[in-house]
């Protein structure tokens, strides 16, 4: 029964491979025509783009390169429209005028790209010509009948593509007028002929012509097709340019072009006769010769370009579409081959799933250990924190003992003017003076909001916490200071310079803070000069870009090295009854609203200088 099922089921398999490969084998066909045509197109038309952008290249530059040469000439007309030369010869007669002007305009068009430069009277008789010693000579002859003369005696510059009816050679006529439009004198003509632009222009194997506003020829690589046309004319316009004498006797015919295909640019493929090569396909592009109405053609060629093309896409496709067969024929087989394993496979994955599910249980087992683990460090880095948090204020409230000695430091200041103050309003209530008893009265009060302001900042330390900053005018805060220094140099500074304080010499601080930094600085440099009857304190104050600069300067001994090098650091001091804690306080306010103190000394003084962020705003 086993063998027979097997064998049922190996039959069914057979059956279904050979109908899964025909149906691969139509798949295939099928796919590799459509995919075949795609891809021809899809070459066929990246090969048109890439030759019209190749060509509207090499038509800009032909079109720059004729631009090039019409703008010399076009400045020779008006420059000789002014030139005396050319006005005497117009004002006289026709047998007066001299040689040297024929002289003159023949030396002028050597270094020039036109060919002739004539001078017509406002009868349309030429009068000088740089031909003038040609069998050819433009002199004598009528142009009256010409458009550049009547347009330009009419409008003042004219411009006009004709057949030389002298010379037979078809070129451009330039023209401007002499002489004022109510009175002209005549006009100067400057002809430009192309040949040495056509030769240029044929070097690059391609049809390039000019067509005007007409659709006629004027300038073209292929000489049999000038005064041809790209559109055929009507009978009035024929009979119009046959009048003018425009192109002499030429037979304006069409050019043998043919449309195929207009693409989604102004461009399209068009079939042309060229001579010495035949009928081809050819892509046509247009461009515009500003400033003229002339239209620039170009024709490239695109029947072996457009065919390399779609071999190389057909040739690419092919290999894609082969490597696309194997690649399918390989899956299918192999898939072939895997249906006949799907139990072995679906036994494999069941004895897979059942160690999977002894290894997740084990895996399990140790996550949750891990968590343990991890619930544990993060108790013991819980109390840690909290150990370092007590440290922390336990190291705060060991250097308050320090801070608190500072603090009396800068009591002592307010106290001993609290002390003077009152003596002198005593002074006063026993002279009958009541009214400076209360002026004192009212300095007394100030000095006990200070105290209380140091004692603040001392509970701020305790509390991690600081004074609030505002706008300080630095005047402001140094006359605070100045006010509680005279007490403790019995009232007298006579050696203390203050520069005038500009007004924008606003900070970011707060004023009982500053005035205390102010207090330590300026005491130290009158103890550096006392005993010194020249002794000198200055103080400058100087906004200098975003910061505020307080220089305290004395001309005293200096500071020694060894008290330099740890000047900064608390209980270090000169000076027999100091505390050594003023500079360090100092530096410590400055620092907490984000500034610095630099000091410089020398056997010349020593100077103090406070950088303080500057502020345009006051409180």
């Amino acid at each position: 029964m086993q063998v027979t099922s097997g064998m049922t089921i190996e039959k069914t398999l057979h059956a279904r491979a050979r109908r899964s490969w025909l149906l691969f084998a139509l798949v295939m066909v099928a796919v590799s025509a459509i995919t075949l045509f795609a891809v021809t197109r899809y070459g066929g038309r990246s090969a048109l783009q890439s030759l019209e952008a190749e060509g509207r290249t090499a038509a800009s530059l032909k079109v720059a390169l004729l631009r090039a040469v019409l703008e010399r000439p076009r400045a020779l007309p008006f420059v000789l429209s002014e030139d005396r030369d050319v006005l005497e010869a117009l004002q006289a007669t026709a047998q007066t005028v001299p040689e040297t002007l024929d002289a003159k305009l023949e030396r002028i068009i050597a270094g020039t790209n036109a060919s002739v430069l004539y001078v017509v009277a406002s009868n349309g008789i030429t009068i000088a010509s740089s031909n003038w010693r040609e069998p050819t000579s433009f002199v004598g002859n009528d142009y009256a009948f010409r458009k550049y003369f009547s347009g330009a005696m009419a409008r003042g510059t004219a411009e006009d593509f004709a057949m030389g009816t002298v010379s037979k050679r078809p070129g451009l006529y330039i023209s401007h007028r002499v002489g004022p439009a109510d009175a002209p004198l005549g006009v100067v003509v400057a002809k430009m002929e192309f040949d040495q632009l056509e030769e240029d222009w044929r070097e690059s194997a391609r049809p390039s012509f000019i067509v005007d506003e007409n659709n006629v020829v004027l300038i073209s690589t292929i000489p049999s097709w000038r005064f041809m046309t790209t559109k055929p004319l009507k009978p009035a316009s024929i009979l119009a340019i046959r009048n003018s004498l425009q192109f002499g006797d030429a037979p304006l015919l069409p050019l043998p072009f043919r449309s195929a295909e207009t693409l989604d640019s102004d461009a399209e493929i068009i079939r042309a006769v060229v001579p010495g090569a035949g009928e081809a396909s050819y892509l046509r592009i247009r461009l515009p010769v500003a400033p003229t109405k002339w239209t620039f053609e170009y024709l490239q060629p695109i029947e072996a370009p457009v065919a390399a093309a779609r071999r190389e896409a057909q040739m690419a496709a092919l290999l894609f579409l082969a490597a696309i067969a194997v690649l399918s024929a390989v899956w299918l087989w192999r898939r072939q081959a895997a249906m006949m394993t799907i139990a072995a496979t679906q036994r494999a994955r069941d004895d897979l799933e059942r160690r999977v599910m002894e290894r997740t249980q084990d895996l399990s087992a140790a996550r949750d250990r891990l968590q343990a683990e991890i619930a544990d460090h993060h108790t013991t880095e819980t109390r840690l924190q909290g150990v370092q948090q007590d440290l922390v204020q336990a190291n705060r409230l060991a250097i308050l003992g320090q801070v608190a000695a500072g603090v009396a430091h800068e009591i002592n200041q307010p106290v001993a003017t609290i002390r003077a103050y009152a003596d002198n309003s005593r002074t006063f209530l026993e002279r009958q003076q009541p009214q400076q008893a209360i002026g004192n009265l009212i300095l007394i009060a100030g000095l006990t909001e200070r105290i209380g302001a140091i004692t603040d900042d001392l509970k701020a330390l305790a509390r991690r916490g600081r004074s609030g900053e505002e706008p300080v005018e630095i005047g402001e805060a140094l006359d605070g200071a100045i006010m509680l220094l005279r007490s403790r140099f019995t009232g007298s500074l006579d050696g203390l310079l203050i520069e005038p304080v500009p007004a924008e010499a606003i900070v970011t601080a707060n004023r009982l803070r500053l005035e205390q930094v102010f207090i330590n600085l300026i005491q130290n440099a009158f103890e550096a000069v006392e005993d010194d009857p020249a002794g000198q304190v200055r103080v400058v104050v100087t906004p200098v870009d975003g910061e505020v600069l307080i220089t305290v300067s004395d001309n005293g001994p200096g500071i020694p090295p060894e008290i330099l090098k740890s000047m900064f650091s608390p209980f270090n001091s000169s000076k027999e009854k100091g505390l050594g804690l003023g500079l360090v306080i100092s530096k410590d306010i400055v620092t907490d609203y984000g500034g610095r103190i630099e000091v410089q000394t020398g056997a010349s003084g020593t100077c103090f200088t406070i950088h303080l962020k500057k502020t345009s705003a006051r409180a």
